[in-house]
């Protein structure tokens, strides 16, 4: 890791990717001292940057629309870490769980779960509405868990 401190940005809620992309704009076109930009999709209203001082985050948030300001103090690289880690879309489907689909061609239709393949991330669904059960196959971004499977 760099030289660089961590510190927590305010942002508008919801417009922490577009507000990240034109602080990235800004550092890019000013040559400012900016070593990175976080924006956890799990952290809400908040984006990291990491610089060698709290100045330099001030100087490349200043005029930039959504970014409310700079809270006092650094966070420590361990406590973002976690964000860091990518998890497979499927984790946390099991066989039974009954999704929705949110993309595709049986986009809005009700699946239970047959086989999770967290190696691929990919779900295999049969749809609930179908006549004859066939097995589909699908991206684990493409669905959205609506109940567990009840264990005996």
């Amino acid at each position: 890791m760099s030289d660089g401190k961590i510190y927590t940005v305010r942002i508008t809620v919801g417009q922490e990717e577009t507000t990240a992309k034109l602080i990235y704009s800004k550092v890019k076109t000013h040559n400012l001292p900016i070593y990175a930009i976080l924006v956890p999709s799990k952290v809400k209203g908040y984006i990291f940057i990491e610089a060698p001082n709290k100045s330099a985050v001030d100087e490349a948030i200043k005029g930039i629309r959504h970014a409310k300001g700079t809270l006092p103090g650094e966070v420590k690289f361990s406590e973002i870490e976690h964000f860091l880690e990518e998890k497979p879309a499927v984790s946390g489907f099991e066989p039974g769980d009954i999704v929705e689909l949110i993309s595709g061609p049986f986009k809005g239709e009700k699946a239970k779960v047959v086989r999770v393949d967290e190696t691929k991330d990919e779900i295999v669904v049969e749809l609930i509405g179908a006549i004859v059960p066939i097995p589909v196959t699908v991206r684990g971004e493409y669905v959205r868990l609506i109940s567990k499977h009840q264990k005996d």
